[in-house]
């Protein structure tokens, strides 16, 4: 829980005031939602790291033909374990974490609408992590099926095993643990609002969870349901997907894809809101097209849970044409969104800020995945390629490329709101630098790799398939992507005793920074006015020319004095 660790400044109100204990105890106990964001925070990170170790003996592996760290068996809980911890463990916890910490304040509440659920979703989290990778120390090793989990692959017969059980157990206590995120964020938006905080005038940030929890609501216990009729197939007997006893395997693809590929926007949709916080304030200008993209927002939502059998086209079991459709029709409001980002920095005057170089490469990973969708939508071009790398980069783009770049210009943009201070600008610009340069360098190769045929979940090549030089460029890259993200550990280790940055060192937009670094208990001694969707700008203004009209009575002696700023903005 490294970023959990920082050097917070002293809140406003001491703990002991409020009967919450001291140090470990009360990290351990506590129903603050922004204590529990840090706790997200910095368990999805510790997870994050876990992936990519894996991902790296993965890239050792691959780097040339034969053996070299690890065998098949091995290999396959690799790829397993990393695609698990990267989508289940990391991502969407990262963004549950942000969420936790900036929803209520975002919305100007005091807490999130039910603080012990909240407390409860994360030590869920905890369990189903530990419980998914403890396969690791099992006899037969971890699961070793692909973290699709496809059935018959998945089933007793060939994934014998506790493992493959453990891997059941703790994807579905993880479910629960994001249910009940998603729960309190919709009660919270929908009931504990500020005065004049319209659904219209919320952040982006919160926007897009909201239609995020809306999404785990109806993808999650779709796939919970799926993983108990899986475990009742291997542990009591079942048949819902043996087809030797009228089972059927493709049921399962269907009920993890409605799962699935709702979750791909799960994933992405809450670092769209987290660029699109970040852009208009290191652009100097309100987002472009605010109402246009909360109904674009609202358009991936709705079109999300009608794309999933784009997954399936190899299995001739689905009408490709109508999935074709529905996938190249979200691609609309998908692009939406990039044209308003695009459109804010146009309009604005950049601040090239560490948080503005992780979104502007974002934008530039994102745009390079989001091509590469359409070309997967058409049934004919995605047969030649299914199951090849040219997919795992295109996913890569798509989803690690949101989450990592996001969630770093992120933290880098919120740390002096966690922690009172700023990290550090030099190390921040030469990690986006590095951890841009080594991504593309790992992932774009792999697109050649898959029009030349290179199959994935192969632990080994032939020599002279052509594959070699591409793969030990991704491995190099690999490693670039290893040094950027030590650099963001070493920011963090240096800065911590930096000094204060203040309360809105960027000039923001949100309510976020209408208070102190850190926010005291109850986030708000008193909640700012909320006239607009960026009422800590309206407060900033209001104070500014307050201020300026105090200084020309100083000047000229004349006129009564002014209000104090704070009343000039009530």
């Amino acid at each position: 829980m490294a970023l959990t660790l920082g050097r917070p400044s002293p809140p406003r109100h001491g703990a002991s005031e409020h009967g919450t204990p001291h140090g470990l105890l009360g990290w351990i106990t506590t129903t603050d939602h922004k204590r529990i964001g840090l706790l997200y925070i910095g368990t999805a990170f510790a997870f994050f790291v876990v992936g990519g170790v894996l991902a790296s003996l993965m890239r050792l592996e691959l780097a040339e033909p034969g053996r070299q760290v690890v065998d098949e068996q091995q290999y396959s809980q690799l790829f397993t374990m990393h695609g698990s911890v990267m989508m289940f463990l990391f991502a969407v916890p990262m963004a549950s974490g942000l969420a936790n910490y900036l929803v209520p304040l975002h919305v100007g509440a005091p807490d999130m609408a039910f603080p012990r659920l909240n407390a409860l979703s994360y030590w869920l989290f905890v369990g189903g992590g530990l419980v998914m990778l403890s396969g690791f120390l099992t006899e037969g090793g971890a699961a070793d099926f692909g973290w699709t989990a496809y059935t018959p692959l998945s089933s007793g017969l060939y994934s014998p095993g506790n493992g493959a059980d453990l891997w059941l157990t703790g994807l579905a206590l993880l479910g629960v643990a994001t249910t009940l995120t998603a729960i309190n964020v919709v009660a919270t938006v929908l009931t504990l609002r500020a005065p004049g905080m319209t659904m219209f005038r919320m952040p982006i940030f919160t926007w897009t969870f909201f239609v995020t929890s809306l999404l785990v609501l109806l993808g999650f216990p779709v796939i919970t349901a799926g993983i108990a009729m899986l475990f009742v197939d291997r542990q009591f007997g079942g048949a819902w997907f043996d087809p030797a006893r009228g089972g059927d395997p493709i049921l399962w693809q269907h009920l993890f894809w409605f799962f699935g590929h709702p979750e791909v926007y799960i994933v992405a949709l809450p670092f769209f809101g987290v660029i699109s916080e970040v852009v208009p304030v290191f652009s100097r200008r309100p987002l472009f097209g605010y109402k246009a993209f909360v109904l674009a927002t609202l358009a991936i939502g709705a079109y999300s849970v009608a794309t999933w059998a784009h997954h399936m086209y190899a299995t001739g079991a689905v009408y490709s044409s109508f999935f074709a459709a529905t996938t190249l029709i979200i691609a609309v409001p998908t692009g939406v969104k990039i044209f308003n980002w695009i459109a804010t920095m146009l309009g604005g005057h950049i601040v090239p800020d560490t948080p503005m170089l992780f979104a502007i490469s974002f934008i530039i990973i994102f745009l390079i995945g989001g091509l590469t969708g359409p070309m997967l939508a058409i049934p004919s071009f995605d047969l030649h390629v299914t199951d090849t790398y040219f997919v795992v980069a295109h996913m890569h783009y798509v989803l690690l490329g949101s989450a990592v770049f996001a969630m770093f210009a992120g933290l880098y943009f919120w740390w002096p709101k966690f922690y009172g201070h700023r990290l550090r600008e030099s190390w921040g610009r030469a990690q986006a630098a590095l951890l841009f340069v080594g991504f593309n360098i790992t992932f774009f190769p792999q697109h050649l790799l898959g029009l030349r045929g290179m199959p994935r979940r192969y632990a080994d090549y032939p020599a002279d398939a052509g594959f070699t030089w591409l793969n030990l460029l991704s491995s190099i890259g690999a490693l670039l992507m290893v040094v950027a993200v030590s650099l963001f550990l070493v920011n963090i280790w240096i800065s911590r005793h930096d000094p204060p940055a203040g309360d809105d060192p960027w000039g923001g937009n949100s309510l976020e920074w209408a208070t102190t670094s850190p926010p005291p208990v109850h986030n708000f001694d008193r909640v700012p006015p909320v006239r607009s969707e960026r009422p800590a700008h309206d407060l900033a203004v209001a104070r500014a020319a307050a201020a300026a009209a105090a200084d020309a009575v100083d000047e000229d002696g004349t006129g009564p004095p002014r209000a104090d700023a704070d009343e000039g903005a009530s």
